[in-house]
């Protein structure tokens, strides 16, 4: 029987591989999947996209299971064991008034994927949005949409996130805002190029002489086809997020004391470098991993799904 159920299940297995590497695909839906299990081989083959990729669910993974990762608690203070070096029974050392390193960059992690996503929620469509219409549209729309976006291209995206930060007040909602706000203008200026060529092709015409109005052209039609390049600018860009939101809370402008956040951490543990490193190393070290993390995994997405390196 157990030989019966082995053999069943390899059987299986090599039909549903020659379904998915049949030359030619019987309907859509296997198209689609085998599409998906080619882009994979191809990013699988990437081994800094790979090893980037592992550290992005790494730190998903972590975010989700703190409570039960983290063996202290992040907010109680312990001053006979304060500024404690690295060991096992604080893995990362401890804080000036005795609070768990390792505990609190646990959790920190939340907040930088809190900052990350909801910045890549915000910007993202805002930014697809305008540049879309921009470029389908053109003319005197274009211009001004346009010249908007070049007026924020025209300073570095830290100082406006510093600048809308500033003028919102600290606290971390507002800094989400403002990375935002300092973000989405690249991404119009991609979807605005990738537009121009959209609308020039022959099924768009097609879709126009149907009758189709603009808005429905521009949503339907279009922003689907800018979506995979917007996708992995986003993902480029989460580095610089990352970064960015580190700087305010760095500054004080982002994530407020107690909280744990990566930028806040480094900046309360600066004064004690020449004594204590491991104030500042610890977190300095988790904002440069996880920005090469979603450096590295852009890197491959882009290879992955950029029509232009297949």
């Amino acid at each position: 029987m157990s030989n019966h159920s082995a053999s069943e299940s390899l059987r299986k297995q090599s039909a549903f591989r020659a379904w998915l590497t049949a030359p030619v695909a019987a309907s859509a839906f296997q198209s689609r999947v085998q599409q998906s299990y080619r882009s994979w081989l191809k990013f699988r083959m990437n081994t800094s996209a790979m090893f980037g990729m592992i550290i992005v669910v790494a730190l998903v993974l972590i975010a989700i299971f703190a409570p039960y990762i983290a063996p202290y608690d992040i907010y109680s203070s312990d001053l006979a064991n304060r500024l404690q070096p690295p060991s096992w029974q604080h893995y990362f050392g401890t804080d000036e008034i005795g609070r768990d390193i390792f505990s609190r960059l646990i959790f920190g992690s939340r907040i930088t994927l809190y900052i990350v996503t909801l910045t890549a929620v915000i910007a993202a469509p805002i930014g697809l949005i305008i540049g879309t219409t921009a470029g389908y549209m053109g003319g005197w729309v274009d211009t001004a949409l346009m010249r908007i976006v070049d007026i924020f291209l025209a300073f570095p995206s830290l100082v406006l996130a510093l600048a809308f930060a500033a003028a919102l007040g600290p606290g971390l909602e507002n800094a989400v805002i403002a990375i935002s706000l300092a973000s989405w203008p690249p991404i119009a200026r991609l979807a605005r190029a990738e537009t121009l060529t959209i609308r020039s092709s022959d099924y768009v015409a097609a879709i126009k002489l149907q009758g189709a109005s603009t808005m429905r052209i521009i949503l339907r039609h279009v922003v689907p086809m800018c979506i995979p390049s917007v996708v992995i600018r986003i993902t480029l860009n989460m580095a610089s997020i990352i970064l960015t939101a580190a700087g305010l809370g760095f500054l004080g402008l982002g994530a407020q004391p107690p909280s744990p956040e990566w930028g806040a951490m480094l900046s309360s543990g600066r004064e004690f470098m020449m004594t204590s490193w491991w104030l500042a190393a610890v977190p300095g070290c988790a904002i440069l991993l996880s920005s090469l993390a979603f450096n590295l995994f852009g890197d491959g997405l882009r290879d992955v799904l950029d029509p232009r390196n297949g």
